[in-house]
């Protein structure tokens, strides 16, 4: 089976996204892949350290902050695109947006939209205002 499409990572957790990948990504068998055999691909394709066990901390939330190399791997295990991963794992080391992000984790939908539409408000504002004067 090819890899999931539609977007279907928006929104989710990385442990989650990794689940979705288990669960959709299958062998030709239709047989779910084993953390011991993406994590062994994985080692082989990066040369360095991945084990089963990471993979399942990874798989259950209890590590969420891979190295991009390791991302990279699953990515091209189960031959999904990796640059919006990246793209966020960068932007959630950066210690203000994940100070942010982890404060937002209890709040409802409505009010996480209302966190949205303030900071896409003040990203116009700042944008505005480093723009030169013609």
């Amino acid at each position: 089976m090819g890899p999931p499409s539609g977007g279907g990572g928006a929104g989710r957790s990385l442990s989650e996204r990794i689940e979705l990948l288990f669960t959709t990504v299958r062998r030709p068998d239709r047989t779910p892949y084993s953390n011991e055999e993406v994590a062994r691909a994985c080692r082989e394709s990066t040369g360095e350290s991945f084990s089963a066990t990471y993979l399942w901390q990874l798989r259950t939330g209890r590590r969420d902050n891979p190295a991009k190399r390791h991302l990279e791997a699953l990515a091209a295990f189960f031959r999904v695109p990796v640059a919006e991963e990246v793209a966020l794992l960068s932007a959630m080391r950066d210690a203000g947006v994940r100070d942010v992000a982890l404060r937002a984790v209890n709040l409802s939908p409505d009010g996480l939209g209302t966190v949205k539409d303030l900071i896409e408000a003040i990203a116009r504002r700042e944008a505005e205002r480093r723009r030169p004067s013609s």
